[in-house]
């Protein structure tokens, strides 16, 4: 009988299932040979146990504890007396052991992908005694697997890439997928692979994951990427198996199948006859659809009548021709230019020789514009000479220039003063002949360069230049000269035929056959007694002693005229005057001291006389600075003076007065009777430079006088007064002043006085009057005693 898919299944389950049941079976305890167990006060008797492993489904799902096995010793006659133990990984956690009857079970869900197998410890033991009854025994607990776990791509998502137009069966990339099942337990880790998306360009592998090509000429100019979907699943790809899946982006990379193409079969461009050489003309491109280094491109002129007037290059970036200008442009001397350019792929691929040829030709036509241009000398520079003899108006040479349009309009010439700006030379406008404006110098400028310019009268916008090198010719107009300062000294004891010194000539002119210069004394010098010269004739002299005993004290100084003759012609001379100094020579000859005025010194002032002036000079810079000291050291006066504006230096104390009922703060009594004497208090705050003895008495003067008198008698007793107020307040003083017709009319010296008048009503008039009342009342109370 035939079996269906459905109870093939079926089967497959009932059969593993029986499978376990046999395994666990196997693992109750059995009589075998094994070593003796020797218990101590019985007989030796042979106990053991067999063990075999223990298997247990993985995910079991169910509410009661799953049975494992069954452990039981011989020893056991059910009696109850034996009492089994359990010990090992997951021992109480996992598995446990009714202790009674030996049966063992799984407490919780096992996952053999976490751990497949548990390794355990089992013992029987007495349960009187709690002693082992057989030998501890190990045995495994093994996790049967089931498929619950998906194939993984642990590396995706996936890249790749394959060359376009590659043939069928070209490999991309390979795809793995792991699966976390027992891979020695059925086909739970058995996986294949199959194409969801990416068909029918590419295949895969069903057993390798290999990824090929399933499509021949594939363009990546038409599609250059490629999204697959990769499938792997377990159970050998049967029906109830688990699966995964990961993505692959599949890139196409370019070859060199496309040649290039220019859009255009030819092209023309229009540039001006004024354009500069290396301008670009023009760019042009050839299509190509590749891209990077298949893209790149080299072009060149193979024909055409431009070939040495123009050039293409490549632009590395954008793979343009670029022509550009060699030579000058000329409208009237061609007015349009051909070129056959052709553009082709610097790497070609031998395989796609095929598609066709991978370059390309087209035409370019270059069309000249006239315009105007500026004049144009016949030649770029010219080089010209003239004599600094030469006299003003003199003809130096002639420039020219034309105008190279077809309408060849009249130039006029002119001089760019910036480059002769002391205007040397003139031009004429119309001819271009250029002569001189001033008397010239070679020694001052040798050359001058000059631009001269050129306009068209029609357009003197339109201007050209040229360049005109004038050299100067030298003339022999420079007398000649000593070549530098000379310093010449001899000395005392210097003998006849001595050389004390070698002179040369420098001239500022230049001679064609170099210079030659002749040394002679003059002739009031020729018959001196001291000196003499000799002509080296080599351009130098040597000037020598003629005597000796030169002393300083008759003569420290002497003057030399040596004159001097060139070899030009005309010849011209000059005498110069050589300064020999007499000197203190040592033993070698050498000048210690040229100083001549160690001899004057006694005809002067003494060294005595020097030193006493120096005495005098000390002495008042001593006493100077004794005065500056003593001024520095003087205080200035706590009270400012009458020029002072003490305004400017107001000081506030918030000091308020004691009123109507203060009368200690001063003496009023000193005010009514200036012949009263205080004593002299010193201050607390100042350390008065003055004391004050005694009060000066005071005379008959003038009021004025009196006034002036009594305030500075006050501003002193209040300097060295410590009871009185700062020295900067305000301080008033009740006096009119003595000697007066009508005498005082001050009430404030009714006290004193034996005045008749009675002022007890004062008390009459209420609370208002009676500090007046108080005042001058005849009561027996006074503010003043």
């Amino acid at each position: 009988m035939k079996l269906g898919k459905v109870e093939f299944c079926h089967f497959l389950q009932i059969l593993a299932l029986f499978l376990c049941l046999s395994g666990m079976n196997q693992a109750e305890i059995t009589r075998s040979r094994s070593k003796p167990y020797f218990q101590s006060g019985r007989t030796r008797t042979k106990r053991s146990w067999v063990w075999n492993q223990f298997f247990v489904l993985e995910e079991y799902m169910g509410t009661d504890p799953l049975y494992v096995g069954k452990l039981h010793s011989d020893v056991d006659k059910g009696d109850g007396s034996i009492k089994y133990i359990l010990s090992g990984e997951g021992a109480s956690s996992i598995f446990i052991i009714d202790e009674n009857t030996g049966d063992i079970h799984a407490t919780k869900r096992l996952d053999r992908e976490e751990q497949a197998y548990y390794t355990l410890r089992a013992q029987a033991l007495d349960r009187l005694t709690n002693k082992p009854v057989e030998p501890e025994s190990e045995f495994v607990i093994k996790i049967q697997d089931i498929n619950d776990n998906e194939p993984k791509f642990l590396d995706g998502p996936y890249t790749a890439g394959v060359p376009e137009m590659s043939p069928v069966g070209t490999s991309v990339v390979q795809v793995t997928a792991t699966d976390a099942d027992d891979p020695t337990y059925g086909n739970s880790a058995r996986v294949v692979y199959s194409i969801l998306q990416g068909q029918p360009y590419f295949s895969v592998e069903p057993k390798t994951g290999v990824i090929k090509t399933a499509l021949p000429n594939m363009d990546r100019e038409a599609k250059d990427q490629y999204l697959l979907v990769i499938q792997a699943k377990d159970m050998v790809g049967q029906n109830g198996g688990l699966s995964g899946t990961t993505s692959v982006t599949v890139t196409l990379t370019d070859v060199n199948d496309n040649p290039p193409r220019f859009p255009r079969r030819s092209y023309q461009y229009n540039v001006p006859e004024s354009l500069p050489v290396a301008s670009v003309v023009a760019r042009i491109k050839a299509a190509d659809a590749d891209i990077g280094p298949n893209a790149e491109m080299e072009y060149k002129i193979v024909d055409g009548d431009g070939l040495g007037v123009f050039k293409v290059s490549v632009d590395k970036d954008t793979q343009e021709g670029i022509i550009t200008i060699q030579k000058e442009l000329d409208f009237e001397a061609k007015t349009s230019y051909t070129l056959r350019i052709e553009a082709a792929n610097m790497h070609v691929d031998p395989r796609f020789l095929s598609l066709g040829p991978f370059s390309d030709m087209t035409t370019v036509k270059i069309i000249v514009e006239d315009v105007d241009e500026p004049p144009v000398f016949t030649s770029r520079l010219y080089s010209m000479v003239v004599s600094e003899a030469a006299k003003v108006g003199t003809i130096i040479g002639t420039v020219a220039a034309h105008d190279p349009d077809a309408s060849n309009s009249p130039v006029r010439y002119s001089i760019d003063r910036n480059t002769d700006l002391e205007r040397y030379f003139n031009i004429d406008a119309n001819s271009g002949v250029i002569t001189t404006a001033k008397s010239l110098d070679r020694e001052t400028n040798a050359v001058h360069n000059i631009t001269v310019l050129a306009m068209e009268s029609q357009n003197p916008a339109q201007i050209g230049r040229g360049y005109v090198a004038i050299t100067i010719l030298d003339i022999n107009d420079n007398a000649p000269e000593f070549a530098m300062e000379y310093e010449t000294t001899v000395c005392e004891n210097a003998q006849p035929g001595q050389v004390i010194q070698k002179i040369s000539a420098i001239d500022k002119d230049d001679p064609p056959n170099g210079h030659q210069f002749y040394f002679s004394l003059t002739a009031e010098a020729a018959n001196n007694h001291n000196f003499t010269l000799q002509d080296n004739k080599d351009n130098t002299a040597t000037v020598l002693t003629k005597r000796n005993g030169f002393r300083r004290q008759e003569q420290s100084v002497f003057y030399l005229p040596i004159f001097i003759v060139d070899s030009g012609s005309p010849s011209l001379s000059s005498t110069n005057t050589l300064t020999i100094r007499v000197c203190d020579c040592d033993a070698d000859g050498i000048a210690q001291t040229c100083n001549a005025e160690a001899y004057i010194l006694p005809a002067g002032l003494s060294t005595g006389a020097l030193i006493a002036i120096l005495a005098c000079v000390l002495t008042l810079l001593v006493l100077v600075l004794l005065i500056v000291t003593m001024r520095r050291r003087k205080k200035e006066p706590l009270i400012f003076d009458e020029e002072r504006d003490i305004r400017e230096n107001i000081v506030r104390y918030d000091d308020e007065g004691g009123g109507e009922e203060d009368t200690e703060a001063f003496d009023m009594a000193a005010l009514r009777n200036l012949n009263i004497m205080r004593d002299t208090k010193t201050r607390r705050d100042v350390t008065p430079e003055i004391q004050f003895l005694s009060r000066p008495t005071f005379k008959s003067i003038p009021d004025n006088v009196i006034f002036r008198e009594f305030i500075w008698e006050r501003l002193k007793e209040a300097d060295v007064d410590p009871c009185a107020p700062p020295y900067d307040s305000l301080q008033t003083y009740a006096f009119e002043g003595n000697g007066s017709v009508a005498e005082s009319l001050s009430s404030l010296d009714s006290i004193s006085s034996n005045s008749d008048q009675n002022y007890d009503y004062l008390s009459d008039w209420g609370p208002r009057f009676k500090r007046l009342a108080d005042m001058y009342g005849t009561g027996p109370e006074c503010l003043y005693s």
